[in-house]
């Protein structure tokens, strides 16, 4: 928890830096602020809503400057370097989300055989010491979830693990990472086993505004777990998060709050803890949330877990509690992981060595097309 917040406070110093008028960064709205705001946008009737969640969805994708998503690139998802695992297999993959940039990360299956499978994007969050994916938290929440009988791929920030094409703080980089997690979506769903109609996500922090942005912006995501993210007052902290002006322009404004209400009324449970911006789940996000679904009369398929006596991470507790609702709405196995007690265990989800889990080596390297560097990365988003 330490160093994702250290990662978040070298982020908010770089970034504050070029922070603009209509840059929402951080903590914008005092918590006070925060929760008048939320207040004052209930709605009132379904038809209000759905004004509102147009407004929102347009000044999302205006404020990322992706108004038309560009075309998938026509090369083929490199899959190499299987392991096989105690009811799981992971391999190690890369494709391009533009011409010339590379999304890499892993994908875990289960090996029992089925006639379908869920699929879930895992984003991770901020942190270092591994980095990103290779954390232990990550890569026990991937092939847990492998083991109750899902497709999952977890794929690096822009700047982490095997991505250094450009550095994280790059000033697009809120644009750059929704087009890779759309990219990644459009990745899980290409796997001929997928059902399309069980597709989930879910991420931790940075992770988790990852997880409510593509969730608001593309409805094929079906069930979406936001963990210790989702505030009224909070807009995150880096320029992947509110580097753009998605919150704010002119007269308007929104709440990560708000953006995650555009997944009603599809499942969405919310993680929070007592230690960070999330702290008000219970009293002021959760709340607001049951409002909008209620006018779907889903008011029961939006779940809040409070560990008020837990830090920012994705730790076992709060792994749980996503267990739990993914083999709710997914139809995933939950007896794959759980003993007698109903304890999960996540004995069998093994923590390989980054070594074992690098994209590019000597006979994977990076292909030849590959851009570098920030102002060639950024020119490829001129698309």
């Amino acid at each position: 928890m330490v160093r994702t917040f250290i990662v978040f406070a070298i982020c908010i110093a770089q970034f504050s830096a070029r922070a603009q008028k209509e840059l929402c960064v951080g903590a914008y709205f005092t918590e006070e602020q925060g929760r008048s705001f939320l207040q004052g946008q209930v709605p009132q009737n379904t038809e209000s809503w759905k004004q509102r969640a147009a407004e929102v969805q347009k000044h999302l994708t205006e404020g990322m400057e992706i108004t038309v998503w560009p075309a998938i690139p026509a090369g083929k998802p490199v899959i190499h370097s299987k392991k096989v695992m105690d009811g799981y297999t992971v391999e190690n993959v890369f494709f391009e989300s533009l011409p010339g940039f590379y999304v890499t990360g892993n994908l875990y299956r289960p090996i029992k055989k089925q006639k379908s499978y869920a699929g879930i994007l895992c984003p991770h969050g901020h942190g270092n010491n591994p980095e990103g994916r290779f954390r232990e938290q990550t890569q026990k929440r991937c092939a847990t979830l492998a083991r109750m009988g899902a497709v999952v791929f977890v794929w690096d920030m822009i700047g982490q693990g095997d991505s250094r094409q450009c550095t994280h703080n790059l000033e697009k980089g809120l644009k750059l990472q929704t087009i890779n997690s759309r990219r990644a979506l459009e990745f899980l769903l290409s796997l001929p086993e997928i059902d399309s109609n069980r597709i989930a996500m879910t991420g931790e922090s940075g992770g988790g505004t990852q997880t409510f942005m593509l969730t608001a912006l593309d409805n094929r995501i079906k069930v979406a777990v936001p963990c210790v993210m989702v505030s009224a007052h909070f807009f995150g902290g880096c320029s992947c998060e509110s580097g753009m002006p998605v919150h704010k322009k002119g007269s308007y404004q929104t709440t990560n709050a708000e953006i995650a209400a555009l997944t009603a009324p599809r499942p969405m449970l919310l993680i929070s803890n007592g230690s960070d911006w999330t702290k008000n789940n219970p009293e002021v996000e959760f709340p607001y949330l049951q409002k909008v679904y209620s006018l779907y009369g889903k008011q029961n398929s939006v779940e809040l877990v409070h560990l008020p006596e837990e830090k920012h991470d994705y730790g076992p507790s709060k792994r749980k509690a996503m267990y739990l609702f993914m083999a709710k709405h997914l139809a995933l196995d939950i007896q794959q992981v759980s003993d007698k007690t109903g304890n999960i265990d996540e004995s069998k989800s093994a923590v390989l060595e980054q070594s074992q889990l690098e994209v590019f080596n000597n006979t994977h390297p990076l292909p030849a097309n590959a851009v570098r560097g920030n102002d060639a990365v950024t020119k490829l988003l001129d698309y």
